[in-house]
This record gives structure tokens, C-alpha cells and sequence, in this order.
């Protein structure tokens, strides 16, 4: 696969990536309602300029306010929204402010003002905490998220908390003067500075924006400049060495994805450690968890992703009527990306395929359009994966320089406005000179992906070489898709040829002539569609089990004292909020079920012996605790092994232990090791020191020549 022509040096070379929650913090309470609002049009969302000036107490929760807010012309009746018990009064201006009734935690208010347009400025004060909810997702995976709150421990404030007035369909500008405790600093986006000796903090942004956020806490403040560009960190502890990794990170990338996209839309990006494990990309700055910012692979995966959001979802807003294209957009150009910078591509892609084999089901899927945010393993992977292959596959058929530049084009028109795919769409033909409605129609307003059979394939002599001739099937129950199939031709005599088959019927005959003899005919030899994985293309993973709405987790019915309980609370952790996983004792059944994805815990199960027969990828004596994997012998009294394996289809998998204290982080980190197929663990704290897939074999995509 050819790259873009903008490099970014040096390439990251970690095989890693964060599996945890990384979208873009979304004010939902505030979007259903606007998206309730008559005529709104993201488009042409009127501005409001608001001159804030805020005091903010962590111990008590509480903050005061005085906004003096300046309406645009043309309107005289609003909706306001903000969070309840504030009893806001209008103190300047001639307007009047009415309870209208609730929305949750917010008070939803209607303001009259005599003039069509001027100032009036709002006072009001209350307490703002809320505890982290528990989200869960997909077995044994969840986050939190909070509504907002003003703790001693921090300060989380953005639209969803209703902190400042909110006018729904509208976007905002302002100025923030902000008074903290001493020692504390707090950060918006913008421009602007603060001062934790002298508990000041001022940020303003001219720029229209769909949220105005609020972060406060006792930091330590870093900061490099160059190029142009301000690199900031604030950390909860000084610590000097990890601040410089991402100060300069923070600059290379930005300097990388200026040149691809556009310029940088604001004034600085700032890393900011949360006070709980997060990993949100607001304008012009980031809040990561603690454990997550000291993640060694953190600065080539996830790091890059909330950066990228800056062009894509924070200075391009999302027209949510029409989809979310940011995710896809977003995770293509910076996870995806460096993963085929690394030689990966092939590894992401066929790992996009996966993800949603595994996770989206009939009954759950949906097409682009109509993706707004994540809200679990199945929405993701159709707004995050599947959106990404539809761009790599727009790549495919324009060209990288088309694709740039109509990136380029997008970037520049619609600077600080909502867009959707109409757009995007406009400037990729706008750039490339090409009518992309049938590609976009099938690949963004449909569900379901194209099933392929290759048929009939013959080799006949031709002249003084031979020609290979054969048939393309798309086989799903849905209509065909429009494709363009890389078809991979290996000869006896080394080397490749590929053409490309054009297919946007049932069947499509393809004929190729050859100067050598073949060896072998692949299908999308690289994972270059989106499409559904052929039986043999993948191996079973743990994803096949965390992705699946039920299944059956088996207990060791004689695991030592020591350890049962630990197996239980490991079981019930993961199957908390997924009532179709079922825990049972292993003495239940005289046989492994077949009905179902079945986890087996523990050396002890009486199970695993039926779960080892057969295998031909490790050795397994269950009754003397020996495993032989990747030709290592595995020390049970230090490691924690982790398989899995196919039965007719049926994904199996079975975890281990010695050690009790094991458990607890075990049953914390596996479900996000979703693509691996085996691992090994050491220690009590589960370090992971091997871990794979199991080979690929051939599919029914594959035609070996005798």
C-alpha cells in the first residue's frame, strides 16, 4: 500500500494500542434537546458571546457566575438551559428569565428579551457534583463518565452540567475570567494563562465552538513552544521526564498533521491528567487518565487520536442529523495510520474486519449515518472501524493525492462549522473531479457487508504463457455493494501480479494472462474491504467471546481454597450489566456445552481436558499443570496462561492461575486484549510477557494451483 506524501519522522514503532475508551466527550443532554429545537440547522447555529466570570469552590462544590451574554440579531424568545438550584437572576439588560420545567438535572428556562439583539448579563450560584456512573459495555469492559462535578480531587465541567447558560442550536464565543483556591489552575479551551499562586485563571476563544469547558485541579504546569505551535501538560505530581515526552510528542504531531490537514485551528494542545481513568479530546487540549498517560504506547496510539480530533470533530463540528464521520475519520488518520506506518496496515485492517464480525450482530446494525457516539463494542465498530475502511477504500479509489488534498478541501471549508458526509463528499469530488454518489450511498446509508466466493477459477494455456480466468461472487442477502477487488496472482517463479476487479453485480468473471505458470489465486489478499471475514481468514480471538451477548463462564468446581473465590469475583465482575452470561460450577455438566461461547477458569476444571483434545497449536497436561506454547514451557507457579480455540465454530477460552493476587488485574486487563488469541501473564500484578494470534489458514478465497 502506497502512503501519503507527508512523512512523519520518526515513525512510531510500538506494536501496541490502547484499548480503552477514547471518543470525544459529547454533551447529550444538550444535543437531544437542540435536535428537538424547530428548524435547527447545525450549519447556521447562531453565536453566542458570553464574558464569564466564575468563582469556583472545591470543597463545598459550589461556584458563582456572572455572564454577560451578547445575542445575535433576529430573535426574541429562547430557550436557556442550566444545571438545577442555580435560581439565576438577570441583574443588567431588559429581558425575563421563566422556569419552564426540567430536563434531568438541568432547568430548562425560557428568556424573553424586548430588543432583537444587545447584552444582558445573568447571576447565579449552586453546587455542581455528581458521582462517576458505571457504563458498561461489552463483557467484562465499562467506563465512567460523569455529568460534572466540583470536587476537592478536581473539577469536570463542560455543557452536559449545565455550568454556564446554554442556548440549545446555538454555538458559543467567549471570555472566562475564572478565582480558584491557591495552588490550583484551571484550563478552557483557547487562549489564555493561569496562575496557581495567585488562584487566577483567564482563557478566551473567538472561534465558534459547540461547548464551553471548565477543568480545575492542583497541577503542575509544563510548557515548550515551537514552530509556532504551544505545547502544554499539567500532571496531578511534578514529574519532569514524563511531561517532556509529551511536550515533544505533542509538537511533532502537530507539526505532521498541519501539513497534511490544514493549519493547527487553535492557540495550544494540552495534555491534562484526569482525576479518573478517561480519554477525551476537547478543543485544544486532552484529559487522560493517570494510568493511562503512563502507558508507554499511549504517545503512539492514543495520544495522536485526541490531537487529530483538534481538525476533525473540534474544528470541523459534526452534523449529527446526518452522522458522526469524525470517529472514522479520526481513528483512520491517527490509529489506523501509524499502525501502517509501522508496517502494520494489513494487522489493522484485518483487525477492523474482526471487531466487527465479532461485536455487530443483525438485529444491531446500522449504517453510518445514523451513528452519532459510541456507546459499546457494537456501535463502535461500525463508527470507528467500519467508517475507517469506507475512508481506506475512498483512498483506494482516489488516489493518496486526491485523498489528501479533498481532506485539505474539507478542512478549509468548513473551519468551525458543522458538516457531514454531504460535504465530505463535495470536496472529495470537488478535488478529484469524480461522481462519488454510489460510492458514498453504499457505504454510508447502508448496513450489512458484501460476503464473497470466488468460483470457477481455470487455467488454460494462452499463447506462450497461460490465462486465468474465474468468477467473483457477493454472496450476502443484501443487494451487491460497488467494489474494486484486489485479486493476487502468486507465480511459481516468484513475485506477484494483483489487478483490480471491478464488481457491482452477483458475479463478476475476471481473466488474467500470465507470462509464468501460478501457484496461487488470493481474494483480497490484505484486507483492502470492508467486508465479512471467510471461515479460515482470522482466528479465534478473546474478542470472539468479550463480543458476544451471552455465553457461559465455568467455575473450578475443586480450585484450592485460595483461589475459588477469586475465580467467582472474577466471573461476576465481568458479567456485570450482561445478564445473558450465565456462571455455573463445572460439576453442573457431565460435558462441555456446545450451545454457546464458554469461558473455562482455573487448572482445576474438570472441563479442560475436553478443551485441550486435539490441539495442535499448544501441548496441555491439565492434571500436571504443564502447558507447552510458542515452544516455551510455561512455569505455572509465576505465569498465567490465557488460550483459545475454535470447536466447529463455537469460541472457546480458558484462563489459569497460581496466585491469588493475580486476579484482580486479570480480570481487569483481558478484556482489552480482544485480538490475541493466547497470552501469558506474569506475576501478581498479570504483566503481560507473550501474547498472539494463532495462524491464519487458507479460506475459501484462496485457489491453489496444482
Amino acid at each position: 500500500m502506497s502512503s501519503f506524501s507527508v512523512s512523519l519522522d520518526p515513525s512510531p514503532t510500538s506494536r501496541s494500542r490502547r484499548d480503552a475508551d477514547h471518543r470525544r466527550h459529547a454533551s447529550w443532554w444538550l444535543l437531544a434537546l437542540a435536535l428537538l429545537m424547530p428548524g435547527h440547522s447545525p450549519a447556521s447555529d447562531p453565536l453566542i458571546h458570553h464574558r464569564l466570570e466564575v468563582q469556583i469552590d472545591p470543597e463545598t462544590g459550589v461556584l458563582k457566575v456572572q455572564d454577560q451574554m451578547r445575542l445575535p440579531e433576529g430573535k426574541s424568545e429562547w430557550t436557556l438551559l442550566l444545571h438545577g438550584g442555580m435560581n439565576p437572576e438577570i441583574i443588567a439588560g431588559d429581558a425575563r428569565l421563566k422556569k419552564i420545567g426540567d430536563l434531568g438535572h438541568l432547568t430548562r428556562y425560557q428568556l424573553r428579551t424586548d430588543a432583537t439583539a444587545g447584552s444582558l448579563t445573568l447571576a447565579y450560584q449552586g453546587r455542581i457534583r455528581h458521582d462517576l456512573e458505571r457504563i458498561d459495555e461489552s463483557l467484562g469492559r465499562a467506563r465512567q463518565w460523569s455529568l460534572g462535578t466540583i470536587a476537592p480531587d478536581g473539577v469536570f465541567l463542560d455543557g452536559n452540567s449545565g455550568w454556564y447558560p446554554r442556548l440549545p442550536g446555538t454555538l458559543q464565543a467567549f471570555d472566562l475570567d475564572i478565582q480558584l483556591p491557591k495552588g490550583w489552575a484551571a484550563i478552557s479551551q483557547g487562549a489564555g494563562s493561569t496562575d496557581p499562586d495567585g488562584g487566577r485563571a483567564h482563557w478566551a476563544e473567538s472561534h465558534p465552538q459547540d461547548d464551553i469547558y471548565l477543568i480545575a485541579g492542583a497541577f503542575r504546569i509544563y510548557r515548550k513552544t515551537s514552530d509556532g505551535f504551544e505545547a502544554q501538560v499539567y500532571l496531578r505530581e511534578p514529574d519532569a521526564e514524563l511531561a517532556e515526552r509529551y511536550l515533544e510528542a505533542t509538537l511533532k504531531y502537530l507539526g505532521f498533521y498541519s501539513d497534511l490537514i490544514g493549519p493547527y485551528p487553535f492557540a495550544k494542545f494540552a495534555l491534562i491528567e484526569n482525576f479518573w481513568e478517561s480519554g477525551y479530546g476537547m478543543p485544544s487540549f486532552t484529559l487522560l487518565g493517570s494510568s493511562v498517560i503512563r502507558m508507554p504506547f499511549i504517545l503512539q496510539t492514543s495520544y495522536p487520536h485526541e490531537i487529530l480530533h483538534n481538525w476533525w470533530g473540534n474544528g470541523v463540528y459534526v452534523d449529527y442529523d446526518s452522522g458522526n464521520w469524525s470517529e472514522g475519520l479520526t481513528y483512520y488518520l491517527a490509529d489506523y495510520w501509524l499502525m501502517e506506518q509501522d508496517g502494520r496496515g494489513t494487522e489493522g485492517r484485518r483487525d477492523m474486519l474482526k471487531t466487527y464480525a465479532d461485536h455487530v450482530r443483525q438485529d444491531k446494525d446500522f449504517p453510518l449515518v445514523d451513528f452519532t457516539q459510541r456507546h459499546g463494542s457494537d456501535s463502535q465498530a461500525i463508527g470507528y472501524g467500519k467508517a475507517a475502511m469506507f475512508f481506506h477504500m475512498l483512498r483506494r479509489e482516489l488516489g493518496d493525492d486526491a485523498f489528501r488534498q479533498g481532506l485539505r478541501r474539507f478542512h478549509a471549508d468548513n473551519r468551525f462549522r458543522s458538516a457531514g458526509y454531504a460535504d465530505l463528499r463535495h470536496a472529495f469530488e470537488a478535488t478529484s473531479g469524480r461522481d462519488l454518489s454510489r460510492l458514498f450511498e453504499a457505504w454510508t446509508q447502508r448496513t450489512g457487508a458484501p460476503r464473497l466466493s470466488l468460483e470457477a477459477v481455470q487455467l488454460t494455456p494462452s499463447g506462450d504463457g497461460v490465462k486465468v480466468t474465474g468468477r467473483i461472487g457477493q454472496t450476502q442477502s443484501d443487494p451487491s455493494f460497488p467494489l474494486r477487488i484486489p485479486v493476487a496472482v502468486d507465480l511459481v517463479s516468484g513475485g506477484s501480479r494483483v489487478i483490480l476487479v471491478e464488481s457491482d453485480a452477483r458475479e463478476t468473471p475476471f481473466d488474467l494472462d500470465l507470462d509464468s505458470p501460478p501457484s496461487r489465486l488470493r481474494v483480497d489478499p490484505e484486507f483492502d474491504l470492508f467486508r465479512e471475514l471467510a471461515p479460515g481468514e482470522t482466528p479465534v480471538a478473546l474478542g470472539n467471546l468479550f463480543g458476544s451477548d451471552q455465553g457461559l463462564i465455568l467455575l473450578p468446581s475443586e480450585a484450592p481454597a485460595a483461589l475459588g473465590p477469586g475465580y467467582r469475583q472474577l466471573a461476576e465482575r465481568w458479567r456485570q450489566g450482561h445478564p445473558n452470561w450465565r456462571i455455573h460450577d463445572d460439576a453442573e455438566f457431565s460435558e462441555l456445552p456446545t450451545d454457546r461461547p464458554v469461558w473455562l477458569l482455573g487448572w482445576e476444571n474438570r472441563h479442560l481436558d475436553g478443551f485441550a483434545r486435539d490441539a495442535t497449536d499448544f501441548a496441555l497436561d491439565a492434571s500436571a499443570h504443564r502447558l507447552t506454547l510458542a515452544g516455551i514451557e510455561l512455569d505455572p507457579a509465576r505465569e498465567s496462561p490465557v488460550l483459545t480455540r475454535w470447536r466447529d465454530r463455537q469460541p472457546l477460552a480458558w484462563m489459569a492461575t497460581t496466585d491469588p493476587q493475580a486476579l484482580p488485574a486479570l480480570a481487569r486487563k483481558l478484556p482489552h486484549y480482544g485480538k490475541y488469541s493466547y497470552l501469558v501473564f506474569s506475576g501478581p500484578e498479570a504483566t503481560n510477557r507473550l501474547k498472539g494470534p494463532w495462524p491464519s489458514g487458507d479460506s475459501n478465497l484462496v485457489h491453489a494451483f496444482e
